[in-house]
């Protein structure tokens, strides 16, 4: 064998538990401390109770309210949705854009994606007057409501 590698043994060595119950062995550390032994273990007591270590339950509970909350904000972001007949007015554009897509039709969300889905960006922007800067103005608009757009 080797010598100075291995650790120190310790013949007598008290082991505390958190319940107050202590008993004698031998190990390699001078001390131990356990939070839960045979005399308030629920397996050998046969008592239904929580051992809570460091505070596991607390922090599983709050990560299922904080998982209720997300699930009530995305219902109520779902609520908010605006309907597709809102008029382009709403959408808070410059009153000359409104001016350029009511020229062609567009009054309404749903004419705005009726072009993006059928021809994507480019339903938008082969009109005159509608440029990269005001489609993505439109589109991070109508995000914000809620809607979702359809991918090119």
């Amino acid at each position: 064998m080797k010598k100075d590698i291995h650790p120190q043994w310790h013949d007598e060595v008290t082991v505390n538990c958190a319940c107050g119950n202590s008993w004698v062995t031998s190990a390699t550390v001078a001390k131990i401390r356990t939070d839960i032994c045979y005399k308030c273990h629920p397996f050998f007591t046969g008592e239904q109770r929580i051992v809570d270590t460091e505070g596991q339950v607390d922090r599983f509970m709050k990560r299922l309210q904080r998982r209720d909350s997300m699930v009530v904000e995305a219902d109520e972001r779902e609520a908010a949705k605006t309907p597709a007949d809102l008029p382009i007015e709403e959408l808070g554009l410059g009153k000359r854009y409104i001016t350029i897509l009511n020229k062609h039709e567009i009054n309404i969300v749903s004419d705005i994606f009726s072009r993006l889905e059928n021809e994507g960006d480019d339903g938008l922007l082969v009109i005159p007057g509608i440029g990269r800067k005001i489609l993505s103005e439109i589109k991070r608009n109508l995000k914000e409501r809620g809607y979702e757009l359809p991918s090119n």
